[in-house]
Parts: C-alpha cells; sequence; structure tokens
C-alpha cells in the first residue's frame, strides 16, 4: 500500500494495534508501525505525537458525550442525564475486536493504563461541567459524572471480554440497572 493511499492515520491506528500485540507496546517503533502502514515515520509524527496516541487520539468520545448530555430532557435527573450520554457513547464504541485488542495491549502496560485513566478522568470532568450547566449543584455533577464513568467502565469491560457480543449499548443499561438495585439496598 503505498503513502498516497487514503486514510492515513487509519493505516496507522490499525499498524500500530496490530504489532503492539503482537509485540509489545514497549518493543514497538515508530518506525516499525510507519512500515507496517506503508508510510514513513514523518507521516506517522503528522498524525500522532507519540506511539501512546495513536491509542487515545482522534475519538469523537467526549464531543458525542457532551452533545448527547445537552441533548438529554429537561426533566431528566442527572443519571438519567449522563445515562443519555453513555447511550450515546455507545453508538460511537461500535468495533468490538478493536476495543478488545486495545483493552488488551492497555492492561499489558502501566504507562498505557495512566494514560486510560487520565482519559476516563477528562471524560468525567466533561460530564460533570455538563451537569453544572444544566443547573445541577457541583456536588452532585461530579458524583453523578464519576458515577457515570464508573458504570461505563464495568459495561466497556465486560463488553470486550465477555464471549458473546449482546452490545454495549445493553450492558450499560443492566449495569445502570445494577447499580440501582445496589444503591435500593439489593445486590
Amino acid at each position: 500500500m503505498g503513502r498516497w493511499e487514503p486514510n492515513a492515520s487509519g493505516r496507522l491506528r490499525a499498524a500500530a494495534l496490530e504489532l503492539y500485540v503482537e509485540r509489545g507496546y514497549e518493543q514497538t517503533t515508530v518506525a516499525e508501525i510507519a512500515a507496517r502502514a506503508g508510510l514513513t515515520a514523518r507521516t506517522f509524527f503528522r498524525h500522532f505525537a507519540d506511539k501512546r496516541e495513536v491509542l487515545f487520539a482522534g475519538s469523537p468520545l467526549q464531543d458525542v458525550l457532551v452533545a448527547a448530555l445537552d441533548a438529554a430532557p429537561a426533566s431528566a435527573s442527572p443519571m438519567e442525564a449522563v445515562a443519555a450520554a453513555l447511550d450515546a457513547a455507545a453508538e460511537v464504541l461500535t468495533d468490538r475486536e478493536f476495543s478488545r485488542l486495545r483493552q488488551v495491549v492497555i492492561a499489558a502496560n502501566a504507562e498505557l493504563q495512566e494514560r486510560e485513566l487520565i482519559k476516563l478522568a477528562t471524560l468525567s470532568a466533561a460530564l460533570a461541567d455538563g451537569l453544572r450547566k444544566r443547573g445541577v449543584a457541583d456536588p452532585v455533577a461530579r458524583l453523578a459524572a464519576e458515577t457515570g464513568i464508573a458504570v461505563f467502565r464495568v459495561a466497556f469491560e465486560r463488553w470486550v471480554t465477555e464471549p458473546e457480543d449482546r452490545g454495549l449499548a445493553r450492558l450499560l443499561r443492566e449495569s445502570f440497572d445494577e447499580l440501582k438495585a445496589l444503591t435500593a439496598g439489593g445486590g
């Protein structure tokens, strides 16, 4: 595949993920990623700041979450608004195999785990900001956002590890139902 082929960013992502799974994140170089994608290292750096960013950059997830939160009915409780935002996220996260392999790579590397936690904290902060704009008091906004991200993490982990693909949206709903049962004194 030549350098003039379209979707250089996507090709670099795919090549990086393949190499990370085959050889490990730390053992893979930018030059190897670029070569696997049929590109140059210079092209790699036009798209990504470093080899870690191929796993984290370019996701519209935060924008989708915030837009869905903003679009939630005014009558929605903070948790209902967060649930609506996470439902929208499930519509964006559709490539289960990519997500599964990405999680395998992240789980094998402490630096990537830290970066993933930073990403999740950023998503939580964006949700909390959106809730505050809806008039939700700060402690409640932060609690709802953090709880939503915890639910997301549990559902996402189930989605990428369970043998059967029951869909991220369904697993999110089940996880919210489990949270409701837990907080109601069940579970």
